[in-house]
């Protein structure tokens, strides 16, 4: 996880490896770029359901991994 707080080597990640980033730097890089009110907010729109999908994304994939680790302990 390299991309901490760069937002441009975030996004070069998701090109090459579709890494997705944790939702809590996004969040920091949205703090960190002192954006304008106004673009804030619209970056904040923008922000906010990815952090809902990121959340479901998650649980299935903890679901599928318990469920494939379960298979391979029988």
């Amino acid at each position: 996880m390299s991309y901490h707080y760069d937002p441009e080597l975030a996004l070069d990640e998701l090109r090459e490896e579709n890494l997705l980033p944790n939702p809590v730097f996004v969040r920091d890089m949205i703090f960190r770029a002192q954006l304008p009110p106004e673009k804030a907010r619209e970056v904040d729109l923008v922000f906010e359901p990815y952090l809902a999908v990121f959340g479901e994304a998650q649980k299935a994939a903890q679901s599928a991994l318990e469920s494939l680790l379960a298979a391979i302990k029988k």
